[in-house]
């Protein structure tokens, strides 16, 4: 199909004149009207006197009051309009009923469409502008100005964890004219944002600070706005941050509190849809259980000899270059019967490795991420995830949503 290059989108009411006045002034290539079943007259009048000039489609409306078929219809039109190949759109919304012209706005606005208004300051005794004085005006759409997409996709791209994605409809909203509260705190969410990125990629150090930085200047403007869910988010995120702090407290040895961390991870992943890497993090998350429950008890790191007690010093030479999860869970395994423990976390995981755990890890070695090609489903994630929350270990909060 050919482009053209400006399609006009038309409410039509029972008045020709500004329909007509609006057709002559933007000069379209096409045009799509919107009528009820008493103003299709109106449409068909200007179709035959102009249809054969320019590309054309009527939709008819039964109840030219009703909000929500306004809105349906309306979309329809831009979808013809796109079917056209239209290079821009306009929407006149001069005419119709004010349910018509309210569905047709909210329907458009923040589509890329030009909005415009047939008026005039001279009009007859009923309020309808005198023919010969009509103006055409245009109008600006508010969503456009205040950036309503860009927010939008922001609130999207955050709730499903694509921090990147945030940052640049961010990024888009700084470049607009704002007042200087509103980049005070676009800016400061952007520093969020960063910081939770950094949390996301397991830099924690980094995150905490860049969260000290700009959660606080961030939740004060909300505040100061009044904007409720603005300030739910940021106050709930502000409590999350406490078991970031507890995690670095824990410093760089194995935890239940990094657990946590990378099961609230591996649950982002999932919402996301990225179940390779979902399945990734809980396999690992089985392997730094283990750890965290030996560490808890023996304060020794698994993975590092020079951490061994005297007492099992015969074991020690076993973690040098321990490759696999069944050597990881088998030395943790041997380390509690040495110690005299039973019933432990660690030996659990280990007796379980080949009657469950190995069967449920079977997916993630045939993924791309290890051995295989094979996609991994959700199914997959979920039965480990079941299983290490059977074995009684929780994720971290989830970061809250919009």
């Amino acid at each position: 199909m050919q482009e053209i290059k400006q399609v006009l989108i038309a409410t039509v009411g029972h008045s020709r004149a500004p329909v007509e006045f609006a057709l002559a002034e933007h000069a379209p290539e096409g045009v799509v009207f919107i009528a009820s079943q008493d103003s299709q007259l109106v449409a068909a009048e200007l179709m035959r006197e102009y249809g054969a000039h320019l590309r054309h489609h009527t939709f008819l409306l039964d109840d030219p009051e009703s909000l929500t078929e306004s809105y349906l219809v309306a979309q329809k039109a831009l979808r013809k309009a796109l079917e056209w190949e239209a290079r821009s759109v306009v929407a006149d919304v001069t005419g119709g009923t004010k349910p018509m012209v309210a569905g047709v706005v909210l329907a458009l606005s923040g589509r890329g469409v030009t909005f415009s208004y047939v008026g005039g300051e001279q009009r007859d005794e009923v309020g309808r502008v005198v023919g010969g004085a009509e103006r055409l005006k245009l109008l600006e759409d508010p969503t456009t100005r205040y950036g309503v997409r860009e927010w939008a996709e922001f609130v999207q791209a955050w709730n499903i964890g694509q921090m990147d994605a945030a940052k640049s409809h961010l990024e888009a909203l700084l470049q607009r004219d704002l007042s200087p509260s509103e980049r005070r705190f676009y800016q400061h969410l952007k520093g969020v944002v960063e910081g939770l990125t950094a949390w996301d990629r397991f830099q924690h150090a980094a995150a905490q600070k860049l969260l000290r930085e700009h959660l606080e200047p961030a939740l004060a403007v909300a505040e100061a706005w009044g904007h409720g869910s603005k300030v739910r988010v940021l106050q709930a995120l502000k409590v999350a941050t406490q078991g970031l702090q507890k995690l670095l407290e824990q410093g760089n040895v194995p935890s239940f509190e990094l657990v946590a961390d990378l099961l609230a991870n591996a649950q982002r992943r999932a919402a996301a849809g990225r179940y390779d890497d979902a399945l990734a993090r809980l396999y690992r998350a089985v392997e730094l259980a283990a750890e965290a429950d030996v560490y808890a008890r023996h304060k020794l790191v698994l993975r590092r000899p020079e951490t061994y007690p005297e007492a099992v010093a015969t074991l020690k030479d076993r973690a040098v270059g321990l490759r696999g999860l069944k050597e990881t869970l088998a030395l943790a395994f041997d380390l509690d019967v040495r110690a005299g423990y039973t019933g432990t976390l660690a030996q659990r995981l280990y007796g379980d490795y080949a009657q469950r755990l190995q069967g449920l890890l079977d997916r993630r070695h045939q993924s791309i991420l290890a051995h295989g090609t094979k996609p991994v489903a959700v199914e997959d994630y979920q039965a480990l995830w079941d299983y290490l929350v059977e074995c009684g270990l929780e994720a971290a909060p989830t970061w809250p949503k919009w």
